[in-house]
Parts: C-alpha cells; structure tokens; sequence
C-alpha cells in the first residue's frame, strides 16, 4: 500500500514550485512529517514532510521539475527499512528516475558522495571546493551539516589548494580550452529579477545621500553591549539603532512608509520593516513587524532569529510576506556607497554601509571620526526631493545623538 506525496498549499497567490532536491532515496525509511523534499518557491525554500511513516517510494518528478500545488510528485510505500527497504529498492531500479540501491548502513565518510545534500550545505560545499565524500557526517543518519564542512575546510586548506592546483593543469593540458559551466536560475533568483526590474520600469527611480558619524553609536554600544546581551540574550547591534531612527523619521514624513495603489496613496500607522538577510540561495528580506512599537532587544531578537533562519533555509511565506519599507546593510560585505532599488510595492529603501575612519571637520578642527554613508532610493511619483532628503537628515540626527530617540525629537 502506498501513500501519496502531494505539493503542499505554499502560500497565498502561490500556485507552482520548483522541486530543488530530495531528501530521501528510494528505500529509505521515513518518520512522519520528516523532510524527504525541497520546493523553491518565489520567495522561500520549503521542505515537504512526510504524510506517514514508511519507505520512500519511486519518485513522481526528478529535481529541477516544477510543480503544481497539490500535484503527486512521489509515493511512501508501507513498511520498514529493514523489511522493505530491498523490495521497494527493486521496484525503483525499473523506474527511469531511481538509480539508488538498498538503503544505507551507518555512513562513513567515503560514503557521504551518495548522501542527498540541503541547498544551504550543497551551496557551502560548491563556494569551499570541498569534496563532500571525503567529510564525515554529523547529522541525521550521516548527513553532512554546515558545521561539518565548515570544519573541513579550517582543518584542510592546503590540502584543498593543493589538489585544485594539480587538476586545474592536467584538465587545461588535456583539453587545451576554457570552461564554462551553465546553471539554470532558481525561481527565487528569477523572481529577484523579475521584481526588481519592474520596480525600475516602474517607479521613478531616485537615489539621496547623506553621512552619518558613527561615534555616539559606537560608544554606545561599547559601554552597555555586555549589560544589554547580558539582560536580553542577544547581542546589542546597529539595526535596533537605524531601525528606531526611521521609525522616527517616517512621523514626520510618512511618504516614505507609504505606497501607491492605482491612482490612490496609502498610508500606513505602522512600520513593517523588510530587512535585507543573505540565504543560501539569495537575497530574501523578512519583514520585522510593528517595528515601531518594538524596542531595541525585541528588534535585535527579531533580526537575529529572522538571519538564523534565513542560513537554515527555513523562512517561511508568512516571515516574507508584507512589509512597508526597506533597510539593506550591504556594509557587512563591505559596501561603501551604492544606490539600493526599491521592493515594490514599496516606495523607499535605506542602504546602510560600511563604518570607515574620514577625516572631517568638527568646531573648525579636522578631526578623524568613524563615518558612514546613507542612501535612500525612493519612488518619485510618491515621494519629493525635500521629504527624502528631510527623512535621511533626520535618521542622520538620531543616530550621532541617539538621545532623540529616547525623547522623541
């Protein structure tokens, strides 16, 4: 008797996926509500769980299909792994989309290779050049974690170079030409693209600038990061500072957390702030919700949780879905100025960028201070020069004297 694997709902507005890998072989036993796929959607990974416990079955699609809400894409065949397990193995061999045999034994580190890897790890392994099979894995029935590559790559660097350094050679000798590889885009990297250039086709494009002198942050920071982390449970950063200053800023020009929809503008009471975090598979900006009424260790809190989960590949729809402006740190990669383009619907987006030593003038002295540059792209149909370039004065203000932040001024 076997039971159906079925794409599950995904979300609103959310009709098809892509199945990014599978998580179990054929033979395998499965725990109910165990992962045994991944889906990309246009805006997140989500894994399928099993219906029921039993073993995997014969696939329904191969990786890289996309697929339907509610369409079959596999089956779990009643049973055991130790029962089973060899009977569901034979059965899939006469399938065209099976190639795997009897379930694994314990696993070994040669025999990582045949392990199906998660995106976050496949991508880790790619980005390190680390061969995979000579890893020994950590997790659930040997698979190979983060952790575990991560691991290999501090313990064998030299070796890693030196092998690349001798196959690089040997390939160009035999084959006297250049390489390229072709990688089909995932749907949340389509999706990116797609989103981002409507949103230049379709607003009128604007990017401000302004400094901001780090100092007050910095000291700040400095002198209660311990008391903070050691009250709140997290570390005391400068999103929950940049967040409450545009939380401010946007009382007095509330353009900027505005939208337009059709020939109408809508404002928002609220802040819903989408905070730009790298996954393994790109950039997806989770939306902090009520940011305004949050305070600094909740907005930490949240920011934290949403960059773990982000890592893990396991943000879901609802952490994507919303949000009523933007604020990118491209500083953390070492960014000095860039010109963000907006999430529609949205009308604006804050860049944030890397903290650096200038030299600038202070009470007729040239004195060095750790500055920082700030740009805010914003829609033009909605938003004017003077209420952009009021806003970012403002989130200038409350950051080099964070006081205004406690008074609201």
């Amino acid at each position: 008797m076997s039971t159906e694997i079925k794409v599950p709902v995904l979300g609103e507005s959310i009709t098809e996926a892509t199945l990014g890998q599978w998580l179990k072989k054929p033979g395998e036993a499965v725990a109910i509500d165990e992962p045994i796929a991944s889906l990309e959607t246009d805006k997140v990974a989500v894994e399928v769980p099993s219906p029921v416990a039993g073993i995997m079955g014969a696939y329904a699609v191969e990786e890289g299909a996309t697929v339907n809400v509610g369409a079959v894409i596999g089956s779990i065949d009643a049973g055991t792994g130790a029962t089973t397990a060899p009977a569901a193995v034979a059965a899939a061999a006469t399938a065209p989309a099976v190639t795997s045999t009897a379930a694994p034994e314990p696993v070994s580190a040669s025999e990582n290779s045949d392990l199906p890897l998660s995106p976050a790890v496949r991508r880790l392994v790619l980005e390190l050049g680390i061969d995979p099979s000579k890893i020994k894995g950590s997790g659930k029935d040997g698979r190979l974690t983060k952790e575990d590559v991560v691991a290999a790559a501090k313990g064998a660097p030299a070796a890693s170079a030196t092998s690349a350094a001798t196959a690089t050679p040997a390939a160009s000798a035999t084959t006297g030409a250049r390489q390229e590889e072709r990688v089909k885009m995932s749907r949340l990297r389509q999706t990116v693209a797609k989103r981002l250039k409507a949103a230049q086709d379709t607003a009128a494009l604007l990017t401000t600038f302004n400094d901001v002198d780090m100092s007050a942050v910095m000291e700040a920071r400095a002198t209660y990061k311990d008391l903070f982390e050691k009250k709140h449970g997290v570390r005391l950063g400068f999103m929950g500072f940049f967040t409450k200053a545009v939380a401010l800023a946007a009382r007095d020009v509330p353009a900027v957390n505005a939208q337009i929809d059709g020939d109408e503008i809508v404002y928002h009471n609220y802040l819903d702030v989408s905070v730009a975090v790298s996954a393994p598979n790109g950039l997806v900006v989770p939306v902090v919700r009520n940011a305004d009424a949050m305070s600094f260790a909740q907005i930490e809190k949240a920011i934290g949780d949403f960059g773990a989960k982000a890592k893990a590949g396991t943000l879901t729809m609802d952490d994507m879905t919303g949000g009523t402006f933007t604020i990118s740190n491209g500083g953390v990669f070492g960014s000095l100025m860039s010109t963000p383009i907006i999430n529609p619907p949205q009308s604006a987006v804050l860049g944030l960028h890397r903290i650096e030593d200038r030299a600038v003038v202070r009470d007729g002295q040239v004195v060095v201070r750790p500055m920082m540059y700030l740009a805010l792209s914003y829609d033009h149909r909605l938003i004017d020069g003077r209420e952009a370039v009021t806003f970012l004065k403002i989130v200038k203000e409350a950051i080099e004297d964070p006081t205004r932040l406690l008074i609201d001024l």
